[in-house]
Order: C-alpha cells, then structure tokens, then sequence
C-alpha cells in the first residue's frame, strides 16, 4: 500500500465509511486461513478462521472504544479449535461498571480505570493489536487487565519494509503468558502487521506472505537473546568434585529405592555411588544433604514439540531429555545446537522425523507428500541427517505404510506415529509400526469403520462418543494386547493430552494442571477454566465413562508387559509430572511409572548409554526432590534441584529461580549447596 492510498484510507475511516483488510493465515508456508479486519469509527469487527490438521477456530469479534480509546464493548462468538462454543461478552457500563461473561466466568466490577482492558479466553491476532495499541497509549508501565491481571509492552525492534514507505516494529507484551507475547505493528499507524510463530506460521496482510521468513528469523532472534540472558544468570557451576550426601536413590533399570548413599559427580558425569562417608578422602567441592529428598535420572518426555518457551519449564520440572515428533527440522536442529553448546539452558533433544501425507486435512511440515516416492525420498533425507525414528501422520495412505516401514528399517530407522486414516493400529503394527502414539489411536482400533476419516475432529469424537461401550475382557482386546507384546510395540499413550478433553466441563477447573495452578500467573488461572469441548450433562457423562475405559486399556497395556514410553504432547514440564499421576491412578506402581519416564524413555530413543539411570560413567541428568515418589507419586512435584552434565562440567538449577523467570510461583525452596 503506497503512502497516498494509507492517507486515503484514513480518510475513509475519518469520514465514517468502513474500511476492510484481509489477512492470510500461513500453517507453515502454506495458506490455511484467514483473518478480515472491518474498521469504521470506534468499531472493529472481526473474522478469523484456519484449518490446520483437520482443525481449526472459526471465530468472529467486535471491539467497541470511545473516542479517546477507552474499551467499551467486546463481543466474540464462534468455535474453537476442538469444537467448543466460543461465547464471551464484555462491557463499560454508564455508571462506570465493567460487566463481563464467558463460558468459564461471570463478574462485574466498579470504578475500572479508563485505560482498562479486556483480556477474552480466546482471541484473534487483531484483538492482540488492538490490546498493544492501548498499552502503547497509557504512560504508565503496566496496564490493568479485566477480568485479572495486568499487561505491559515494549517495542523490541524496529524493520524496513522493502518497497513501503513505513516501517514494522516487533512488540512484547506480557502479562498474557509465561513468556512475552511477540506482535509485529506497523510503526507509522500501529495497526496489525502480522502475528508469527516461528516454525508454525503466521498471520500476515494478503501480499506480504513472503515476508513469513524475515519476520520469524528476527522474532526467533528476539526470544533467544531473552533466554541466552537467562543462560548466562541462572545456572550454578558445580567446579571438581560434588557429593549428594546420604541420598535416596532411584535404580531405574530395576525400579526400586536404593541407599542411602553418597552420589558423587564429577565433570558433567556420575563418578561413584558409596556407602555414606565410605570414601573418606574424597574431598569434594560440594556437599548436597539428601536428608530426606530422593533423586532420580533426569525425566525424559517422549512425546514433544519444543518452542523455545518450553525449556525452562522442563527443566524445572526435572524432564532433563525430551523426544521432538514433529517441528520444523531446521528451527529444531538450531535449537538442539544451541543447547548443546551452553548458549541456551534446556533438556537434551532427540528427534523423530516427521511425514505426513498431502490432503485437504494435511498438518504443514516439511515434508507432505504426495506420492509413495517422495515419502520414500524423505526417508532418505532423514536417515542422512542422523535421525534413528521416523513419525507418520494422518494422511499417510494406508498402501504406503508398509513400503516406507521396510524402506525405513533398511536405513536403520524405527516407524511409529499416528495411524493413518482408513487403517486401524492393528493394520498398523502388522505393517511394521514400531511404536503407536496416543491413548485416542490405540484406542480407535475397536471403534472405526473403513469409511471413518479419523484426519478430522473424528478421532478425538468417537472416542468419547463410544469407548464407553468397550469390554476390554474380550478376545478382540486380548488378541491386539497379545499382538503388541509379540511385536515388541512400544506404546506413547500421552495422556494428559486427553485427560480435560475427556473430562472437563467449562468453568471447571483443568484436572491436569489444578494441583499448579495456584502457582501461576492469573491471566492463566482463568484460561485453564476453559474446556476444549462443550458439554452437557449426558455428554459429560458419556465421556467421562469413555476416559475411564482409556485408563484401563493403559493398565492392561502395562501388565501385559507392552513397553510404555511417558509422552506428553502438552505443556511442558508439568503435564509429564501429570501423566506419571496418571499412570499411578491407573494402577502402575509408582516406581513402574518412574521407570517408564527414565529408563524406558532413554532405550527407546536410543541413549541408555548416556541417560536413564543413576550409574557410574553417565550423565550427571539428575533431579533431587523432597520426599519420596515411590511411596508418593506427587513428591514428583517437589524438585528442589535440578543438575545437568554438560560439556564435561557439572552445573545446578534451582526449580524456584526457573519459575521465577517465568512468573511462577515456586513449589518448594531449592536445596543448598555447601562449598
């Protein structure tokens, strides 16, 4: 838009006539969506909508100021991305009180401030913009948030737009998350110029989805110089030798409670376990009291898709190793390097290589194809850049599995992933799937039909719809669980993904993440009120029944001896802490669980030699927690230290210094260490 048809535009806008802009909402490079901005005087109206993996919010706002900027109204209807209703309303009323209605709230309040602003359970890139544009115009440094809560911004950098006569700044906001909040502006109106998710896509003016790159790299940029700060602060160097005294332990491989012993690390690996003061001329460096407190391997998360924004809390919740199944491979091959060489703190990254088949319901990456061949060919790329697994997606044809499996074992590669539509995990696993991912799939496997097109909201839905019905006593439940255990099928159930879908009523509280959310910032405690799925109260029944057969199908699955691998595809850090409670509730023992999450997640990623077990020679990846989680599988929550070997040094992180960069509130004080 040259600077003649902006100043035409405001003009239109001054005179009152409506004035429309479109924007396209990119999933990876490719157009999935769009968001259309309708502006006349004091109004906004607002449509957004996108399809990514079969799903996607279709959802329309109004915004409503005065003419000095004051919030008057906000009204937003639609459906979110797993199909709830989206139904919220906001207003200032004349006498100066601020109503407010939600699906998961109601509330009023008196005497709000003119610069107030209204924070909705969900909201489209246009509302952010509108939202930076008010906190821009307040001249204090924090900006009170409706219903709680309150938000501030900073302008991180300012871009040329080539061939435009303005300028695009990239704005912080926080308050919102526990991290900033990134949004591009144009800088001679502050109107939205984009909103980006690097490795994701983003939302971008219609002619401008070139610039998806530029903007991402200088966004990426903008994060990681937050968190290399981080870096450079919050690690405690543990130089020589460290001794863990008198600490219970954690044999993994066995699953049982060993000690007390003293624990001594030296250069970034274990270098003895002895009988307390056994070695009486070790004068280490360190001493840290295990009195009281069990430490275990570093967690492994098999079943993530790391952002930047999720190292810390990994860390803080002890996950010192997590499996990626599914990024773009060059933002994810970046991240791991970084980490690895000290620039960044976060767990160890291993990586699955990720294909999903080209169709009307696709989830973008980087490789989708649409013909045998090229699926064949991104094996090839993925075996020669070192990846040892490969994921497969909905949209894989079911005629294609068993060639890429053979394909893939050739090159030395394992298979697993999704079940591809129109094919049941059983298909799968005669077809030489490796590994199954999602209690949800396994779970399919007694309920679709040939016709059911599970790349769509159906896989999700006819779970809860009909696993209620399921006997898991029969011949057909008994004969799948025999033929997992025969082909040794390594089972990512990942259920804290699906504990709230299943179970959650709006307005109730989020039953993976109550017991922490206290902890939170506000802004969050309210979010996780909200469900993904409306129900009522037939609905909730029905489904929480269905849950219930999910949960059992898991304790089946792990008494028959099918390898579990303790995955979460969920917020990191806290909902790997989840799904070991989870998997205790099932009926696993506690130190089942905690083998599942150490041991079992190293061998099946291929680094038992390094990580998952407290053994002499190996990676100092440990956590300390106060009291014991063999007895207790909550006591998971109560990491009061963390330590990661690495590049042949040993270093310490307090859990509460790693919240407290985040805005949480710690869960307990951090284990000190005497030098």
């Amino acid at each position: 838009m040259t600077l003649l048809h902006s100043l035409f535009a405001a003009m239109l806008v001054a005179a009152g006539a409506a004035q429309a802009q479109t924007y396209t909402v990119l999933c990876m490079k490719t157009a999935c969506g769009r968001l259309v901005l309708t502006e006349s005087p004091g109004k906004l109206e607002v449509d957004y909508s996108y399809r990514n993996n079969g799903r996607g919010p279709d959802q329309k706002e109004t915004l409503e100021f005065a003419p000095d900027g004051t919030w008057l109204r906000y009204r937003t209807e639609g459906v979110s991305t797993y199909g709830a209703r989206i139904d919220e309303s906001f207003e200032r009323q004349a006498d100066g009180r601020a109503v407010w209605r939600s699906p998961v709230d109601r509330g009023e309040k008196a005497g709000v401030a003119r610069e107030a602003v209204y924070l909705p359970v969900q909201a489209s890139p246009a509302w952010a913009a509108r939202l930076a544009q008010s906190l821009l115009a307040n001249p204090a440094p924090r900006t009170t948030a409706l219903p709680i809560g309150q938000v501030s911004i900073e302008r991180v950098q300012r871009l040329p737009l080539p061939g435009q006569p303005y300028e695009i700044g990239l704005y912080a906001i926080t308050g919102l998350d526990l991290g900033p909040s990134y949004l591009w502006l144009r800088e001679d109106n502050r109107a939205l110029f984009a909103q980006v998710d690097p490795g994701w896509g983003g939302t971008l003016p219609q002619g401008f989805e070139g610039e998806l790159d530029r903007l991402s790299d200088a966004q990426k940029a903008a994060q990681l110089a937050h968190l290399q700060r981080l870096a450079k602060t919050l690690p405690q160097p543990l130089p020589g030798l460290t001794v863990i005294e008198g600490v219970r332990w954690f044999d993994a491989q066995a699953a049982q409670l060993r000690g007390p012993s003293d624990v001594y690390l030296l250069e970034g690996r274990i270098a003895a376990v002895a009988k307390p003061g056994s070695l009486k001329n070790a004068a280490p460096a360190q001493r840290i009291s295990g009195k009281g407190r069990t430490l275990l391997p570093g967690l492994v998360d098999m079943h993530a898709h790391v952002v930047p924004g999720d190292l810390l809390l990994n860390l803080a919740a002890g996950v010192t190793a997590v499996r990626d199944v599914g990024n773009n491979n060059a933002d994810l091959a970046e991240l791991r390097g970084r980490i690895e060489r000290g620039e960044l703190l976060g767990p160890r990254i291993s990586a699955n290589g990720f294909i999903e088949g080209k169709s009307p319901f696709s989830s973008q990456s980087d490789f989708v194809p649409d013909n045998l061949p090229d699926a064949l060919a991104a094996i090839d790329w993925y075996a020669a850049h070192g990846y040892r697994q490969l994921k497969l997606y909905n949209s894989i044809r079911p005629d294609w599995v068993k060639p890429m499996v053979a394909h893939a074992r050739s090159l030395g590669l394992r298979t697993g992933g999704h079940v591809p539509a129109f094919m049941t995990a059983r298909q799968a696993v005669e077809a030489g799937f490796d590994e199954l991912h999602h209690i949800n799939q396994v779970t399919l496997n007694f309920l679709v039909s040939k016709t059911d097109d599970t790349r769509t909201l159906l896989r999700f839905n006819l779970v809860g719809d009909k696993a209620a019905d399921l006997k898991l006593n029969d011949r057909r439940t008994q004969d799948f669980i025999a033929l997992l255990k025969k082909k040794g099928t390594v089972v990512d159930p990942t259920m804290t993904a699906f504990e709230a879908q299943y179970t959650q009523r709006q307005g109730q509280p989020n039953p993976s993440y109550a017991m922490v959310a206290a902890n939170l910032p506000a802004v969050m405690q309210r979010g996780l009120l909200s469900a993904e799925v409306d129900m009522d109260d037939v609905k909730a029944k029905r489904w929480s029944a269905s849950w219930k057969v999910m949960v059992d199908l898991l304790r089946r699955m792990d008494a028959a001896g099918i390898p579990l691998v303790a995955g979460t595809d969920a917020t990191a850090g806290f909902a790997l802490q989840r799904e070991l409670e989870l998997y205790v509730q099932a009926g696993i023992p506690a130190a089942q669980a905690l083998k599942i999450a150490t041991w079992n997640g190293a061998k099946y990623s291929d680094r038992l030699a390094e990580i998952g077990s407290i053994a002499v020679a190996k990676r100092a990846d440990l956590l300390l927690v106060d009291g014991d989680p063999v007895a207790d599988i909550r006591a998971i929550r109560r990491v009061a230290l963390v330590i990661q070997g690495q590049n042949n040094e040993t270093r310490a992180l307090s859990p509460a210094a790693l919240y407290q960069a985040m805005g949480i509130l710690p869960f307990v004080p951090a284990a000190e260490i005497a030098r």
